[in-house]
């Protein structure tokens, strides 16, 4: 089974995440154990959320799914930036990550746009 784009995208994405919360809590020569458990928490839960989305009960849940996807991957972007700005990733490893999840939140936010309720929908 050939898997979506977000879905591809957000899971190789949380293998990095994983790697890098490795690096950090074992064998970085400052072991760092807060920010990168909160980030392994919001980096990997961007793709259970892809996931659970594609196999929704209905367009609405498909959409909740992925809005909770695209805000992890939100909070994602900021634990990264923290991690950068206290130098516990180089600059490089930083623009790395940041191609991923600019691309992760940027189709996450053309499918939440593009799946939004209608108001009729509503009611």
């Amino acid at each position: 089974m050939k898997l979506s784009i977000i879905e591809e995208k957000s899971k190789g994405f949380a293998v990095r995440v994983v790697k890098l919360y490795r690096y950090l809590t074992m064998t970085a020569n400052e072991r760092e154990y807060v920010l990168s458990k909160q980030l392994l928490r919001s980096g990997t839960s961007i793709g259970a959320n892809v996931k659970e989305a594609l196999r929704g009960q209905s367009r609405a849940d498909f959409h909740s799914k992925m809005n909770i996807a695209l805000k992890e991957a939100c909070e994602t972007e900021y634990w990264i930036e923290l991690l950068k700005e206290t130098n516990y990733i180089s600059e490089e490893q930083f623009l790395s990550l940041q191609d991923d999840y600019k691309e992760i939140i940027k189709i996450l936010m053309s499918i939440t746009k593009s799946t939004a309720p209608m108001a009729e929908d509503k009611y």
